[in-house]
């Protein structure tokens, strides 16, 4: 199989805040009861994190799991260990209802860096930016102008958007627009 290659090819831009887009990065969806102490358990033991609350990001390093609805949430991990997890996740809810499905492949991720960080999101997003409304590790699924959007906020500078592959041009094209050194508006 040839090896996987980011969408735009780490493609990054330094303005208001750094955009970068994030090479290939593990993503799984699984689907399931989110109550269901083996889904819990096989999500946590691939991750290696806690099970994130309603709306949450748990995340440490390449690994994490973000909520994403009331039934799925996305497991993150290295490129390179998606196969292992996935046959993981599959094994450990063998008889199950439940879904595990690699969507790497399907997927672009954002990394912004900077103290201007919520002022770029907030241009491109009708969700509040506002420490208030979206606190430090909690996740929101939105648009980001025109495209489906997840974003969450590993700390108060930095955020990571993830959105369809399909769309990942356009993204990082609104991105680095919202960022451009002139158009500050010094609202966060």
């Amino acid at each position: 199989m040839p090896p996987a290659v980011s969408p735009l090819m780490n493609a990054s831009y330094d303005g208001l805040v750094q955009v970068t887009e994030l090479g290939p990065l593990g993503m799984i969806t699984l689907r399931g009861d989110l109550s269901n102490a083996a889904l819990v358990k096989a999500a946590t033991a691939v991750a290696g994190v806690k099970m994130p609350g309603l709306r949450g990001a748990s995340c440490n390093g390449d690994h994490g799991i973000l909520w994403m609805s009331p039934d799925e949430v996305l497991v993150l991990c290295p490129h390179a260990e998606v196969a292992t997890a996935v046959a993981t996740l599959g094994a450990a809810l063998q008889g199950q209802h439940a879904l595990v499905a690699d969507v790497s492949d399907a997927r672009a991720v954002f990394a912004l860096k900077g103290a201007m960080t919520r002022e770029v999101l907030a241009k491109l997003t009708p969700a509040d930016m506002s420490p208030e409304g979206l606190p430090v590790g909690e996740l929101r699924r939105t648009r980001l102008a025109q495209v489906a959007a997840a974003l969450w906020l590993r700390d108060k500078d930095e955020a990571q958007v993830i959105c369809f592959r399909s769309v990942a041009d356009y993204a990082f094209g609104v991105l680095k627009s919202a960022a451009h050194p002139a158009s500050g508006v010094g609202f966060f």
